[in-house]
Formats: structure tokens, sequence, C-alpha cells
């Protein structure tokens, strides 16, 4: 049966000027009995059995795909949307053979959609990069059971601290939270029958395919296989006498790197061509030249390079979100009361939907203590320093969200390295407790951040946000148990990490600044030194570019976050891209419809084809099913 046709998200935001006539002092005076009255969908199917599993199931895939992705590129791509349309598919698959007999409805998808979220964020929040941070610089981990729990926990604690922050954030000051308005808008164009959506699940599932044929062809190295796709081409020119090849300029035959490189700006694509061009085309054949770089290798260029370009990626977080100001300012102002009583509260009009705010207080009481035994036993983190960790990721929450919600991006770069460096100065000298602790303050937080997008989705389709919370910590357990056994396949040892199998290049940034804080700037060489300089400087500069100049010339001025990320990963990866992104951007220029229709689902299904391909084939070769 298709759905009553219903308003867009557009019209489901609640404000004064969107509200009818009748409405608008009500609105106005309580946008949650407004919601309540207009919007709220109550009596329809949303968090049943089928969501849950279906949601796992998903969510656990997606966490693996990410996985993937975070260690080839150092970004966490959102899941939810992609996740939706898979859902989506699967159930009219299964009607269409008629193994099922009712309709998926919106807001089991949407119920779904947070299970899978919650799962697919595991490796974002800090999470994968503060644990193989901790393994490059140690070389060892806990053991898989322990890491299961650490991830479970913090990540739980996520979705508690989500609860005051979602209420006041979403419900009253009704953020935009951009990627979960696009989640709603998705969503009903699905389940309303919109033949040009539906199609989108069509495009993702062939793009899949041939991102895991592709994947399979150039990995598997089977004996049946007449010939195999090789991993890279070298460019036609050489550099300092060695092929363009042995400097990482290569074309990378890796349909997911261009289907991520679609997902982001032309801009941040040109920038990351023109980052791996000057690295690697100039000063690292200098650098090579003067006996400063050892080899002519991706690890031992990066081993120096890594300083420049962590210097531009962390300044340029930190002052794009020190420009954030009013928003954490707001934040800071209403930690005040976003925990306190309703000045109403027997009139709450949300009582029987909402989670109850003390479940807030009354799940840091139950998981904290187990955070900080676990930073204790894990990590040999003093339980006064893992104490301070639960206020202070609370902070970090409120703040990271109000960004989300404004900004459609995750502070991550900026609130990492700020946790790093208060830890630092806490305990100084502890390599173990400053990444550990810093994960554990940034992990709730971020990982809070993260959630709020799903729920708005949820807000603006009128679902129940109690059943959310609910089905987000089942995403939680599926997402933890998946992505530590997953981490150990794909990394067996430290030294698969930072190699162009695997660049991790959160994880060397997350490194290095626990370095630095642990030894100074005087154990790199003096050429580091001044690259780290200068990538401070230059990433400073073009955020004041980015804000400051005309209009007209923005275009031009090169993405911090761009060109910083191209420095630390090889240069096959930001060639793809670019090409990535330039397909895009030509298609949005030339077939706007067709981008708007392509883009999105094409570029997601190479990503999962691809990673999901490389994990199974990793595991084949794990278990001694395929040559190694």
């Amino acid at each position: 049966m298709s759905q009553p046709a219903s308003p867009s998200p557009q019209q489901l935001q609640i404000s004064p000027e969107s509200a009818p006539q009748q409405g608008r002092a009500t609105a106005t005076q309580d946008p949650e009995r407004y919601w309540l009255e207009n919007v709220y969908k109550g009596g329809e199917r949303q968090l049943t059995v089928r969501a849950v599993i279906a949601g796992m199931v998903i969510g656990a895939v997606m966490c693996l795909s990410n996985l993937y992705v975070i260690l080839k590129t150092g970004w966490s791509l959102g899941v939810t949307i992609t996740a939706c349309i898979l859902a989506f598919a699967s159930f009219g698959l299964l009607r269409g053979v008629g193994l099922l007999r009712r309709d998926f409805t919106t807001l089991e998808n949407n119920a779904m959609g947070s299970v899978a979220s919650a799962a697919g964020y595991m490796t974002g929040g800090g999470n994968m990069s503060a644990v193989p941070a901790l393994l490059m610089l140690t070389g060892t981990l806990p053991p898989s059971g322990w890491l299961v729990a650490w991830f479970a926990v913090v990540s739980a604690l996520g979705v508690f601290a989500a609860i005051p922050i979602k209420r006041q954030l979403i419900n009253i000051e009704q953020l935009p939270f951009p990627t979960g308005t696009a989640t709603a808008e998705t969503l009903q164009a699905l389940h309303g029958h919109d033949e040009r959506s539906r199609g989108k699940a069509r495009y993702l599932g062939i793009a899949g395919l041939i991102g895991a044929l592709i994947a399979f062809w150039r990995d598997a190295k089977a004996s049946w296989l007449v010939w195999n796709l090789p991993a890279k081409l070298s460019l036609p020119f050489t550099i300092g006498g060695k092929p363009a090849g042995a400097w990482t300029l290569s074309l990378d035959l890796s349909l997911l790197l261009v289907g991520a490189g679609a997902l982001v700006s032309i801009k941040t694509g040109w920038s990351m061509l023109l980052g791996a061009v000057l690295n690697y085309g100039f000063l690292a054949p200098e650098m090579v030249r003067r006996g400063v770089i050892p080899e002519v290798s991706y690890k031992a260029i990066n081993t120096w390079a890594l300083w420049t370009g962590a210097s531009v990626l962390v300044s340029s977080g930190l002052l794009s979100f020190a420009f954030q100001w009013r928003s954490v300012a707001k934040s800071f102002k209403a930690l005040s009361g976003l925990f306190g009583k309703k000045a109403e509260e027997e009139k709450d009009p949300l009582a029987d939907i909402e989670c109850p705010p003390t479940w807030f207080p009354l799940g840091f009481l139950v998981l904290g203590p187990v955070v900080v035994a676990l930073l204790a036993y894990l990590f040999q983190v003093p339980w006064w320093a893992g104490v301070i960790a639960l206020p202070l990721s609370v902070v970090m929450g409120v703040i990271a969200s109000r960004v989300t919600g404004e900004t459609d991006t995750t502070p991550t770069k900026a609130l990492g390295p700020v946790t790093q460096l208060i830890y630092g100065g806490l305990l100084p000298g502890n390599l173990t407790a400053n990444v550990m602790s810093a994960n554990a303050t940034g992990g709730v937080g971020l990982h809070s951040a993260d959630l709020l997008t799903d729920l708005k989705s949820g807000w603006l389709l009128g679902a129940n946000p109690r059943q959310q919370f609910f089905a987000q910590l089942f995403g939680v357990v599926a997402g933890a148990a998946v992505v530590v056994p997953a981490f150990n396949l794909l990394v067996p040892s430290a030294d698969v990490l930072g190699t162009e199998a695997f660049p991790a290049p959160s994880s060397l940034v997350w490194a290095g600044v626990s370095k630095m804080l642990m030894n100074g700037l005087g154990m790199l060489h003096v050429s580091a030194r001044i690259g780290a300089l200068c990538g401070l400087v230059l990433g400073v500069a073009l955020v004041l570019l980015e804000r400051w100049a005309p209009k007209n010339a923005k275009p031009f001025i090169p993405s911090a976050s761009g060109l910083g990320l191209a420095i630390v990963i090889p240069g096959s990866s930001s060639i793809s891209f670019f090409l990535g992104a330039a397909i895009a951007e030509f298609l949005r220029r030339k077939q706007a419809r067709l981008a708007e229709a392509t883009v999105l689902p094409v570029s997601s299904g190479f990503i999962a084809g691809e990673s999901l391909m490389g994990i199974a084939v990793a595991m084949l070769k794990a278990f001694g099913m395929m040559p190694k």
C-alpha cells in the first residue's frame, strides 16, 4: 500500500514562518507542542523487529565499509542515506517475491537508519584515529574482547549524551542538520513511489556490483584468473631519474577513491591534486636529493612530509572551529539550563515520547565508572583523569553538536587535537594515556554529534525519539562487535599502517600530535620543523583567505583540508579523488538532473562494493583460501 502524501522536510521545519497562521503563536511559544499536534505519527510502525535486524546487518556492513575507507583516506563517510536506500531495495525485493506481506514503512526505514547509523559511525568520533595511532606508537593493543567493550561503552555514552542536547538543538532551536534533512527527503521520496528516487536503489546496486568485481579482479590474484588488474598505472614521466609511480604519482585503479572524490566538492578535489603535485613532484624529490629522505618510497616520504600535512590540517581545523565562536558561546550558555527541568515539568507535552531527562545522568552513573575503570585497566590512565573525561565529553558533545547542526561538519580535526592538548598537559609524557583519554572525551562528544543528524530526520518525519534512542543502542552493539575483528584482520600489525595500502592519515596525525607533546619539535629534522611551521602558517592563511577574500576570488583559494590531506596520503589517492570530483562537477554543470539521480548512489555503491570485497578478499587470504 502506498502511503498518503506528506509535506516535505522543509515544510516540516517548525518555525513561526513555516507554521500555519492559526498555529504561529503556538509554534513560537512551544515548538514541541506544535510538533506533537501537527507532525508526530505515533500510530505508525517504527522500531519493529525487522527494522532492528535489518539495521544491525546493514549497519555492520556500513561499519566495515567505513573502516576500510577511513584506513584508506582518513575520512569517515556518512552512512544513513545509503543504508536507507539499501533497506528500501532489500525489503522491496523480499515483498516482490512474496516473502513479506506488509510494506516497509517510512518510519520503519527511519528506525532502521537509526540502528545502522549508530553502527556505521563506530569508526567516527576519533575511534579509528586513536586505536590505530596507539598501535603505531606502542606496537600493541588490548585483547579484542576488551576493545569491543571499550568501543561499545564509549559510543553508548555518546547516545546518552545526545538526550538533552537533542531536545535543545533540534526541538527548540531547530538547527538545520543538512544531512538529516536530506535523509528525511530521501525517505519520503523512496516511500512516496517517486520513480527517480527509487531508481537510486538500482544505481547503487549496479555500482556496488561493479566496484566489487573490480576489487576482486585487482586484489584476488587467483590462479584461475588469466590476468589480474594492476593496482596502479604509473604516470608517463620520470622525476629525478625514477618513474612517477615510484613517487606515488600514478593512476590508482580504485573505484572507491573515485567514488569518495565524487562526494567532495570540486574545490577539495583540485586542492588535493595540487597538494599531491607539490609534495610528491617537487618537495619530496628535493629532500631526497639533499639526503633528508633516505629513499624513494611512500613510507619514507610520509615520515618527513607528515609534519607539514598535519600542521595544515590541525591549524586550519582549529582556526575554522574558532570562527564558530558564536556557536561555542551559545553552547556554553545553554549548558547551565540544558540538563535542568522544564519550567513546567508537569506540562511537558513530550513526556511520553522523548527520553526522560533522568536517563542522561543515569546513563553516565552506570557507564561512566566503566569507562574510568577501562581507562585505568587497559591504558594505565589515572582514575582522576578518567573522571575528568566524563564532564569534558559532555562539553565537547554540546559544542560538536551545535557546529554539526549549523555547518553539517563534525569538527573531528579540531576537537581531536584539543583533547590531546588537554591531556598532554594533565598527563605529560604518557603516550597511551594521551591518546586514549582523548579518545574517551572526543569519542563520546563526537559520537553524540553524529547521531543527532539521524535524530533530526526523525524529528522532521514525526518519528518517536525514544524508539530512535533504543535503535541507536542496538546499533552500538552491532558496530562494536564488527569493527574490532575487522580491524584486526585488515591491520595484523603496525607495519601495515602508514603504507600505500592503508595510509591511515588521521591516525598518523593523531600519533604525530602525541609524539610532539611528549618529545617536542626538537626530535624532528630541521627541515621537518620548517615544514611544520610552514604548514601551520599555510593552514591559517587559507582559512583567513577563505573567510575574507572577495567572493569572486574564493573559488580559486585551495581547500586547507584537501591540501593538508594530500600531503599525507599517496599521490595516487589524491589523483583519484580529483577525477571523481571532476566527473561529478561536470555532470552537475552539464546534466544536473542526471547528476542528482546518480552521483550519490553510484559513488556510495562504488565505495561499499569495493570496500566489502576488499575485506572479503582479506578474509579469504587469512584463512588460506587465496594466495597472499
